[in-house]
């Protein structure tokens, strides 16, 4: 089986406290990472029923609160797995105790975590907060450079191999996009049910909704709401209706907002390529109520990846220069990309996912781009396959990124 390095995470990870609380979404690698980042002494898993397994036995909530404390005191590392299911006693335990030993905690949740350090928490002060996403994108290029030599599939796999539970899929697979559109329709589902459960709440129509009109297009919160009123899912076509669902699915990890350069609006998308696709097949096709041809799935998933290719180069591009990224909307143009240092605008970025780019469409491109007094880059596949070189504009592909010299901090 393939093993993904998380140096970013690793890198982080050196960066904490001896006590440390981890978190984030279902199904990100949490336990994975700790398990093959931390030498430990006792791991305990907490079961959704309460059950503690240490190891391959079982302990009383008695036995397990003697044991890790006693651990403790003697400076030695303790992962409690699940944190959040344990009662909150357990909680005021840790405080008493103090910072002895090294404990790492895991929690599965994201908004529950904010209550477990909030500002009532007995153990507020007392952990370094460690959130766990998708693997960077500048990680998981670097672990599949020497496995996938054509840069154009390098980039495309690496956006859906960022969720860990799909790289079995893809080692398996004699053709990963073949296998991607069942995989997701039975996985997606569960996944996003389950997030909901360990974030104790109720999983609605109007979250379906959301997330199906943020896949379908609807991106700022005016176009959500109409869309969930044409769906009678609100009483009226007013935002304000939809901000507290969507504080709430960005909280827990699953929508992200994008600021518009210049003004006070955002965009909201889906964090993860892989949900949106699922939402997206949904709402265009109802694959969550009926079968879906396969070959048809195969064909939307590849209209669809130049979007997903657009929203992790400008991740990646942010993360490797150290940048914010926004996005340009103008009434008679966009701009896919926009790294800002505050408020200074650094880079302009297109990216064009086609093998073949005509000559008019790279001027186009290039006389847009020449609108603003900053660095601009057109992104491409392969840029030795463009017909020129740009005079106004850069051509960069996966090559120049991972040549670029913040990438250095991966050799460890």
């Amino acid at each position: 089986m393939v093993s993904i390095t998380r140096f970013s995470d690793l890198k982080r990870l050196r960066n904490t406290g001896k006590w440390i609380l981890v978190y984030g979404r279902r199904k990100v690698g949490k336990s994975y990472f700790i398990r093959s980042s931390i030498s430990y002494d006792r791991y305990y898993f907490i079961g959704r029923s309460g059950s503690i397994f240490a190891d391959d036995s079982t302990l009383s909530y008695e036995s397990f609160k003697r044991e890790s404390i006693q651990c403790l005191e003697r400076d030695e590392t303790v992962v409690i797995d699940e944190i959040q299911r344990l009662p909150e006693e357990f909680l005021d335990l840790l405080h008493k105790a103090g910072v002895r030993g090294r404990l790492i905690t895991i929690s599965s949740t994201l908004w529950l975590t904010k209550e477990l350090i909030g500002k009532s928490s007995p153990i507020l002060g007392l952990f370094s907060d460690f959130k766990m996403g998708l693997i960077d994108e500048r990680d998981i290029l670097i672990n599949l450079r020497d496995k996938i030599r054509d840069k154009k599939k390098l980039v495309e796999y690496s956006i859906f191999l960022r969720e860990p539970w799909l790289i079995p899929t893809w080692e398996r697979a004699e053709d990963f996009f073949k296998a991607l559109p069942s995989t997701v329709k039975l996985t997606v589902p569960s996944l996003i049910g389950e997030i909901f459960t360990e974030e104790e709440r109720m999983y609605s129509r109007v979250y379906d909704g959301i997330l199906k009109a943020v896949a379908d297009g609807k991106q700022v919160s005016t176009e959500i709401a109409s869309q969930l009123y044409s769906l009678k899912l609100i009483p009226a076509q007013d935002p304000s209706l939809v901000h507290p669902y969507l504080r709430i699915l960005e909280g827990i990890g699953i929508l992200e907002k994008v600021k518009l350069y210049g003004k006070n609006k955002y965009y909201y998308r889906n964090v993860s390529p892989v949900i949106d696709y699922y939402y997206y097949l949904d709402a265009k096709y109802g694959i969550s109520e009926r079968e879906f041809q396969e070959d048809q799935a195969e064909k939307v998933l590849v209209e669809r990846i130049p979007h997903y290719v657009e929203q992790f180069v400008a991740k990646l591009l942010s993360r490797t220069m150290g940048l914010w990224y926004e996005k340009i909307v103008e009434r008679d143009y966009e701009v896919d990309i926009a790294l800002t240092d505050f408020r200074k605008l650094i880079a302009v970025v297109e990216v064009k996912w086609r093998r073949s780019i005509e000559e008019s469409e790279l001027r186009s491109m290039e006389e847009k781009l020449a609108r603003f007094p900053c660095k601009r880059i057109i992104f491409v596949p392969r840029k030795e396959d463009l017909p020129k070189e740009p005079e106004k504009a850069e051509v960069w592909d996966v090559d120049d990124v991972l040549s670029y010299e913040n990438f250095k901090f991966n050799s460890f």
